[in-house]
This record gives structure tokens, C-alpha cells and sequence, in this order.
């Protein structure tokens, strides 16, 4: 059995500032630390659960946070970007995918919560659903056949995404007090729970892939009527109104890519 890792930040035990999630700083030195620490709890449960490899995948920000010479010597490590599948990059020939440090939505009043780029993004739909991370990337996995087996992050998130996904196994590491409070369980209990959680699920298999059928309509609402300015120069999205934009694809591996060059393009605009 092959199981892809995907390893956010804001989701980790103990991480609820947004310097914690950007280089240049001791806070997320510390940070990136921790994540790399509960990947390596994911990856010790997978192979103790059974797995014959397993691959992480580091998915936050720059998508090179996870400390290469602290990684489980097992294992084998996704980094930098661009790359076309961004948080599932590796998912290919996997049989399940886990979720480690995954926030809720954007708007929602979860821990650092934000969908794909805290600046420009506001709200995103598939097919008329409002999608986080977690079910825009889940959705990319199921086209693949690959479902989501379990997740890690704070109670808003686990809530959310059980809604979708309600056969995941979720590892509840923090307790959301606002965007930036709360209460988390202690670096090594979240750690424990995500092995515990990891083994028995790659033991179980009872996922099923997220499906989402194509063709996939995207709505992307903005933060503020400049990034629809810039987006809209592109003449395959269309102007809903001051803030909205929408454009259509094929796949959700196609709206996802569309999305991170979206992304990547808002930096014009700091």
C-alpha cells in the first residue's frame, strides 16, 4: 500500500500566529519543526499500519517547510513548486491519502483559516459547493481514485470536512478560539494521535474517493475588486460582479490549476 502525506502548517498543534507560518523569522523555525514532527507521526503510523511506501508532500506557502535531514529515513519528500497537482503532487498510483495540519475555509472562524491564498481568495465554489483546501484537493485526489483516509487540524476543520468526507479517520489537534486563539492539545499528544490515527486507518482502508463530475464550474470571489481587475484580464473568466469572477474547466485537476495561476499572478498586486 501507497500513501501520500500532504503536510500543512496552520493546522499543526501550537501554531496560531501567521508569523509562525512564514520564513524569516524563530517563530517559524520552531513551526516548521513541529510540522515536520507530526509528518513524521503520520509516516510512523502508515508503516506500522502496513504501508510499503509513503510519500510527503510538503503543501504549504513556497511548498519547502519541512526539514529534509529531521524526515522519517523511510519516507520520501515532495518540495518546492510549481508543480501541476500543488498539495497532492505525488497522489499517482497512491491507494490514500493523509491530510496533516489542514485549516478550515476561508471566512470561516477557524484557526489561521484561509482557501489556497489568504490574500486574494475569499470564497471559492466547484459545481455551485463552497470548497476548502481539504475539499478542493480531496476532490482532486478522488479523480484519481484515491480517497482521503485521515485528517489533522483544528475542530472547525474536522467539522467541515467530516461533512464531506465523513468516512476519514480526524486527529481534532486544536480547538479554535477565533483566527488567532484558541486551545491545542500538546505538541507530543497531537503527535500521538496522529500516529494512532494514521495506523488505523492504512489497517482499515474504508475511504472512498471524493467525486466531483466534470465539467467543473469555478466561482472565485475575491478580496476586494482589484484582484478581480487583475484576474479578468485573463479572457477565459468571466466578471459576476465587483468581487466575483467564474470560468469553467474540465477537470478538477484543471480548475485547481487554474486556481494556483491565479495565485501566482495576485503577487503582482503586493
Amino acid at each position: 500500500m501507497k500513501i501520500l502525506i500532504s503536510t500543512d502548517i496552520e493546522g499543526v498543534a501550537g501554531v496560531f500566529h501567521p508569523e509562525q507560518t512564514r520564513a524569516g523569522n524563530g517563530e517559524y523555525e520552531r513551526a516548521r519543526a513541529w510540522m515536520t514532527a507530526e509528518a513524521n507521526a503520520a509516516v510512523q503510523g502508515a508503516f506500522a499500519g502496513g504501508a510499503a511506501e509513503v510519500l510527503v508532500n510538503d503543501s504549504h506557502g513556497g511548498f519547502r517547510n519541512l526539514l529534509p535531514d529531521q524526515l522519517d529515513p523511510r519516507a520520501r519528500l515532495v518540495l518546492g513548486k510549481p508543480r501541476y497537482l500543488g498539495m497532492m503532487a505525488g497522489v499517482h498510483g497512491c491507494d490514500g491519502v493523509f491530510m496533516i495540519g489542514y485549516h478550515g475555509r476561508a471566512q470561516s472562524r477557524g484557526i489561521l483559516a484561509h482557501t489556497i491564498n489568504s490574500s486574494a481568495f475569499a470564497r471559492i465554489w466547484l459545481n455551485g459547493q463552497e470548497l476548502g483546501e481539504a475539499g478542493i484537493y480531496g476532490a482532486l485526489a478522488g479523480e484519481f481514485g484515491v480517497p482521503v483516509l485521515m485528517a489533522s487540524g483544528d475542530d472547525v476543520f474536522v467539522d467541515e470536512t467530516r461533512a464531506l468526507m465523513p468516512w476519514v479517520r480526524y486527529v481534532q489537534t486544536k480547538q479554535a478560539g477565533g483566527q488567532g486563539s484558541g486551545t491545542s492539545l500538546s505538541l507530543a499528544a497531537s503527535r500521538d494521535a496522529i500516529a494512532a490515527q494514521a495506523e488505523q486507518a492504512v489497517r482499515e482502508q474504508a475511504g472512498q474517493p471524493l467525486k466531483l463530475s466534470g465539467p467543473i464550474h469555478c466561482r472565485l470571489q475575491t478580496q476586494g475588486p482589484a484582484y478581480a481587475d487583475l484576474f479578468c484580464q485573463w479572457p477565459a473568466l468571466e466578471r459576476m460582479d465587483g468581487v466575483t469572477l467564474a470560468f469553467d474547466a474540465a477537470s478538477v485537476q484543471a480548475a485547481v490549476r487554474m486556481l494556483n495561476c491565479l495565485s501566482a499572478m495576485s503577487f503582482m498586486l503586493k
